[in-house]
């Protein structure tokens, strides 16, 4: 292998593990510390519970709004659906089977989350 190609494939490894560790580090939900359980709401056919979880981020740190989805019917691991600062309250409303209102955000519970890093 050519000295110039050796090279351009280890910076661009290089350049893959440094994106993946910003990712990894500072915007992978499942990172995200569990906090304090504040309330449960099971899905209109009974298929899902959201829990949400009130997180103290610290002295410094406002508190933020951790929602997991888990499955009632199934045998999947339970992920984090919402993630929000600055709030101190869930106000959660099931739309339909799987679609629900967590403090005005609608999220498709199958397919789409909130994380309020994203948005800035």
């Amino acid at each position: 292998m050519k000295k110039p190609l050796r090279i351009g494939l280890i910076l661009l490894l290089i350049s893959v593990l440094v994106f993946y560790g910003i990712y990894w580090a500072f915007y992978d939900m499942n990172r995200l510390p569990k906090g304090d359980l504040i309330s449960e709401i099971v899905s209109p056919d009974g298929e899902y519970t959201l829990k949400a979880y009130l997180v103290n981020g610290g002295a410094t740190v406002a508190y933020c709004i951790r929602g997991e989805l888990n499955y009632n019917l199934r045998n999947k691991k339970p992920k984090t659906i919402y993630w929000n600062y600055r709030e101190t309250e869930a106000k959660v409303e099931w739309k339909d089977k799987d679609t629900v209102v967590i403090n005005g955000h609608l999220l498709n519970v199958e397919k789409e989350v909130y994380d309020w890093r994203r948005e800035n």
